[in-house]
């Protein structure tokens, strides 16, 4: 349908009344069926298990169209913003739906250069934490803790939020090396002004005082690349706990900490890292990608295939077409073929031709390719939703920002269907 073909009510029939419900439509041609004043005239409410068919909001930042595998930022294909821009462009991108000229990114970039060491009094807050804790909840912890060292981001003014964004895009890298050498009982390596965003993580992550090192350019535009897709993905599980928690009037601190805590779930962003241990399964318990798949198949089996099939695209994840091409370029950098991409090469191919597979639309996804090369840049397995988390810290704020423009804005606050006891008499314990 078009704008002009789409009605501009939708009728609703509930007993004997009857009901003229406004029709939006977006940008894209999506349509959504305006509900707000349904309860109010009616007294019912709809019911939607995880919310797959209700829109939360409106919003500018990002559009995807499952079915056909379009990913756009702000109107930007993801495959012209993977090939031509870099993180921080797109960062500004997110946070103001356009891209920068040259004077506003130059700015940008300084800002955020200059923002990335963190008060020494939060290096005891890494030390006073276990060395084996999960370094996702050694992240969620310390970017709450900066609402302690930055309380004036109480007052919620667009100035405040832009000072606390701009600190919290520098600074979460900063967090994320923190958190990976403390568990490994290295020295914190403080940032460098001299080095691009990407390549300022693998310093902070890898190098040591006893030597220089200079981190790898094609190993960093990979890193960068990674960032760019992992950048905003509309309103996913973690997307819409940073909207649910500021919806509270809580600090952008404590709600982006909320949607790292909810990215680290293995069904959201945590799926990278268990793609990685199933081909690590398949490859140390000597079956072929054939046997495994086989496997997968069958329920009872007690075998996931993950890294395929997704929650919104029905079709390619274009994302994961993006880094099927960069785990060639960085495995080629390297001078070294890996096993594990082989493997995924080939359940990929099985996949794509198998029709069990195909009618259930299950096509490779972002996570299937990213582990690949989070590994081939030698990060660690238990850090890659850490990662996840460092790209997708932009689409946090970016649309933290926006639920905080929007004057149509409420808490957020679902319903329920009550389901469980009729009302009834309590008895003292001695009778019952």
């Amino acid at each position: 349908m078009t704008h002009d073909t789409v009605p501009k009510t939708a009728k609703l029939t509930f007993g004997d009344q009857e009901l003229d419900l406004p029709v939006l439509v977006g940008t894209a041609g999506e349509t959504a069926i305006d509900i707000r004043q349904l309860r109010a005239k009616t007294g019912a409410v709809t019911y939607d298990p995880g919310l797959g068919n209700t829109g939360a909001c409106q919003s500018k930042i990002t559009f995807l169209d499952g079915e056909q595998g379009v990913l756009r930022y702000a109107g930007y294909p993801i495959e012209e913003l993977a090939h031509q821009s870099h993180f921080v462009e797109v960062m500004w991108l997110l946070l103001h739906q356009e891209l920068p000229n040259k004077q506003q990114l130059e700015q940008f970039t300084h800002d955020i250069t200059y923002h990335t060491m963190l008060h020494e009094d939060l290096k005891r807050l890494f030390s006073s934490l276990p060395k084996d804790g999960h370094p996702m909840a050694v992240c969620a912890a310390a970017v709450g803790a900066l609402s302690t060292y930055y309380q004036k981001a109480a007052p919620n003014t667009p100035e405040q939020n832009w000072i606390d964004a701009i600190r919290l895009l520098a600074k979460m890298p900063t967090i994320a090396a923190y958190s990976y050498k403390h568990s490994i009982g290295q020295p914190f390596m403080y940032p460098r002004n001299d080095l691009s965003y990407a390549a300022n993580i693998m310093h902070m992550m890898y190098a040591t005082p006893c030597e220089e090192y200079e981190p790898n350019p094609v190993m960093a535009r990979a890193l960068d690349l990674l960032l760019i897709l992992h950048a905003d993905h509309e309103q996913n599980c973690s997307t819409s706990t940073v909207r649910t928690v500021g919806s509270s009037g809580a600090n952008l601190f404590a709600s982006v900490s909320a949607g790292i805590s909810a990215l680290w779930g293995p069904l959201h962003g945590g799926a990278n890292q268990a793609v990685i241990e199933m081909l690590l399964s398949i490859r140390e318990g000597r079956r072929t990608a054939r046997e495994f798949m086989e496997l997968a198949k069958k329920k009872d089996s007690g075998v996931r295939l993950m890294g395929f099939g997704h929650r919104v695209y029905k079709n390619y994840d274009p994302r994961a077409l993006i880094l099927k091409q960069a785990c060639y370029d960085v495995l080629g950098e390297l001078g070294r073929k890996d096993p594990l991409l082989d493997i995924a090469l080939e359940l990929e191919q099985i996949a794509l031709s198998d029709s069990y597979f195909v009618e259930r639309k299950l096509y490779p996804n972002v996570d299937f390719y990213s582990g690949i090369i989070y590994k081939a840049l030698g990060i660690p397995t238990e850090l890659f939703t850490v990662f996840f988390a460092i790209g997708r810290m932009p689409g946090w704020i970016a649309q933290w920002l926006e639920y905080n423009r929007d004057s149509e804005a409420r808490i957020t606050r679902p319903r329920q269907i009550y389901m469980g006891s009729a009302p009834r008499t309590y008895a003292p314990v001695e009778g019952r």
